[in-house]
């Protein structure tokens, strides 16, 4: 390719990418896109009772191609780590839900890094071992707990005494509760009570919330799970 610009810079920049041959380029770009679909793959597998987002399941397929078409244009392994190190840089505008989704996003990045240098065998073994790592721990729910940690929010009248009040509930429906924060709200008109609370997996929340609103005045209450901000419940 380089002959056809045989002098001046774009010759000299051409005549660096001849040791990228096409064979070479398609074997890294094509394992980049089977590992970033199996990776996808196996996110769906271990996300199917929690959910999941489209969008997040084409980007962890693309991905890996991407970083490895990235670093198969630099061609030399110093500039690719440095590129790779780069991309530790990036800020996702689209806050991950969870943090272990997070992983699956590093994942995809270290297999896309190693096609683009052609460690092509490493990625694949990278992607088995840490792939039934992943299994394993989604099957066996590897350090779940058996009680949830949330957040509970209750709006109260300005003239109603909350010390104590909201006690024998949270004793009876929580395993742990404490309360972190009072805040007034509408102009000091409200307060707001914000508790830390560990609840169980057989809670009723609606018996539970039902017992907190004849004791607020049927005033607004949030349980939040610290995991999801959307998944609240509120009444």
């Amino acid at each position: 390719m380089s002959k056809l610009f045989p002098n001046g810079f774009l010759g000299n920049v051409l005549s660096e990418y001849s040791s990228v041959t096409a064979k070479h380029f398609f074997v890294c770009l094509s394992s980049a896109l089977i590992i970033g679909f199996l990776i996808s793959v196996l996110y769906l597998v271990s996300h199917r009772k929690e959910g999941y987002s489209e969008s997040y399941v084409v980007t962890m397929t693309m991905l890996p191609a991407i970083v490895c078409i990235i670093l198969l244009t630099i061609n030399s392994l110093a500039g690719a780590l440095s590129v790779a190190g780069a991309f530790s840089l990036v800020r996702f505008r689209s806050v991950a839900g969870d943090p272990k989704d997070i992983s699956y996003i590093f994942f995809s990045m270290a297999a896309g890094v190693a096609c683009g240098v052609g460690y092509v065998g490493f990625a694949f073994s990278f992607f088995i071992i840490l792939g039934i790592v992943m299994f394993v721990f989604s099957v066996i729910n590897f350090g779940a707990s058996k009680q949830r940690h949330m957040t509970l929010k209750i709006t109260i009248p300005e003239d109603l005494d909350y010390q104590g009040v909201f006690d024998p509930i949270l004793d009876k429906y929580t395993a742990f509760h404490k309360l972190r924060r009072v805040k007034t709200t509408n102009f000091g008109t409200l307060f707001e009570l914000i508790y830390s609370v560990d609840v169980k997996d057989d809670l009723d929340q609606k018996k539970f919330i039902d017992e907190l609103r004849a004791h607020n005045g049927n005033m607004t209450i949030n349980l939040v799970f610290f995991r999801y901000d959307d998944k609240i419940y509120e009444t």
